[in-house]
């Protein structure tokens, strides 16, 4: 019979020292899944090591450019860990640079120029004896780390690999392999107490607030918050299909703003009907990638192949727009000031649920590792928390090597919630 007050004992395992690192945007809970997995190791006698700041340094390693303990590496111990597991922020930081951005396809990986990123990242992860690497970080992060691990499966017989473990990370919650991401509702309930401040904001100016909420490729993070902060109408990439799509020209679907536009005013004219001159409007981030492209002229591009959406600035392009419709159905000026919300929820002060999936990662990170023995899988979790670990390729396409966006189904009862408690418009 098992001692159910016991921790379990580590099966056989060589390795003596694990790596971590986190990249991409912060998210809460990141320092519960970096904490949990590092006490993991250590407890079993494993040293732990965190890269700073993403694979950016890793990428700068050469003959003339060692790592430096301390500016591009630190050495994770019990002291470093003191009540870090609800703590702020991210201990080892984090970083968008993106070691694999040449590597499109399996072909890619016999050209040396386009690999050497991924080469110098292997060499400086070996340099400083690291034996098994913890990738923490979104969808971008994921391609990563698969690209790695398949960089190194095509090394000479006899080279070291290094066997590689992802954490699932986006407050955008559009991951598929896993129910919700760490830092997800924490996230929703920051950015719900904002839309729930700025209703006050609204109703004593009898005016309207346009939000643009972070959800780069999905509208999870905009739904929740306008579910929780009591929204007059969330609006996300999901919804661009139908009535608010139109070709471009070149047989792709983009948003038909005019139609968009209108549908906004009917809610405002919808609220006036039940007497209420005053509303917050949700808008996810993401639309901006929907655009036509006379409103992205000039906006540049990242890393990842993503629109700089900070540029475009949804919230006011659209708070204009509405105005100027508006004024135009009724002959009535009403004021609709764009917003946007997202940063501050990044790194705040996780909540209970967010540091238990969060160690529970970490946890699973170690024991994907050192009991199972794992190479190229995803961490994640179901249920009552229980773990599973999803392979590289059932979430990376072989052929492409990206990944699936996880959006929510138009006809799921999640999407449907929001209908039903947005601000009723009859078309």
């Amino acid at each position: 019979m098992s001692d159910t007050l016991s921790r379990p004992q580590p099966s056989g395992h060589s390795f003596r020292r694990v790596g971590m690192l986190f990249a991409g945007g912060p998210a809460p809970g990141a320092n519960a899944v970096i904490s949990t997995a590092a006490v993991s190791f250590l407890r079993s006698g494993i040293e732990v090591v965190g890269i700073r700041h993403g694979y950016s340094r890793l990428v700068e390693f050469g003959p003339d450019r060692p790592l430096r303990e301390g500016d591009d590496y630190m050495h994770i111990t019990h002291q470093v860990l003191k009540r870090t597991r609800n703590s702020q922020g991210i201990l080892i930081g984090t970083a968008r640079t993106n070691p694999g951005k040449r590597i499109s396809c399996h072909e890619d990986l016999q050209d040396a120029e386009r690999v050497a990123p991924l080469a110098r990242v292997y060499r400086a992860l070996r340099s400083i004896g690291v034996d098994c690497l913890i990738s923490i970080g979104g969808d971008d992060t994921l391609k990563t780390a698969n690209k790695l691990k398949v960089y190194q499966d095509l090394l000479p017989e006899g080279e070291v690999r290094i066997p590689i473990v992802h954490v699932p990370k986006t407050i955008d919650n559009d991951y598929w392999g896993i129910d919700f991401t760490f830092g997800y509702f924490t996230a929703v309930e920051v950015l719900a107490a904002e839309i729930r401040n700025l209703i006050h904001d609204a109703e004593a100016n009898e005016a309207y607030f346009l939000c643009e909420t972070m959800g780069r490729s999905a509208g999870w993070l905009a739904y929740g918050a306008a579910i929780a902060g009591e929204a007059s109408l969330v609006v996300s990439v999901e919804d661009v299909q139908g009535e608010y799509a139109i070709d471009d020209g070149s047989g792709h679907q983009v948003m038909n703003m005019d139609r968009v536009v209108k549908r906004l005013v009917q809610t405002m004219r919808a609220r006036e009907e039940e007497g209420k001159r005053y509303g917050v409007i949700v808008m996810a981030e993401g639309l901006a990638e929907t655009l036509p492209a006379e409103y992205l002229e000039g906006v540049p591009r990242d890393d990842h192949g993503h629109i700089s959406i900070s540029q475009v600035n949804l919230g006011k392009l659209f708070a204009r727009l509405v105005a100027e419709e508006y004024e135009r159905q009724t002959g009535v000026r009403r004021r609709v000031t764009g917003v946007q919300l997202g940063y501050e929820s990044r790194c705040a002060a996780p909540h209970a649920f967010d540091v238990m999936l969060g160690s529970q990662l970490g946890v699973g990170a170690y024991r994907a590792l050192v009991e199972h023995g794992s190479d190229g899988v995803m961490v994640s979790v179901s249920g009552q928390l229980e773990l599973h670990y999803v392979p590289f390729d059932q979430l990376v396409d072989p052929r492409t090597m990206v990944t699936r966006v996880r959006h929510i189904d138009v006809e799921s009862d999640f999407h449907r919630l929001a209908r039903f408690l947005e601000t009723s418009v009859n078309d």
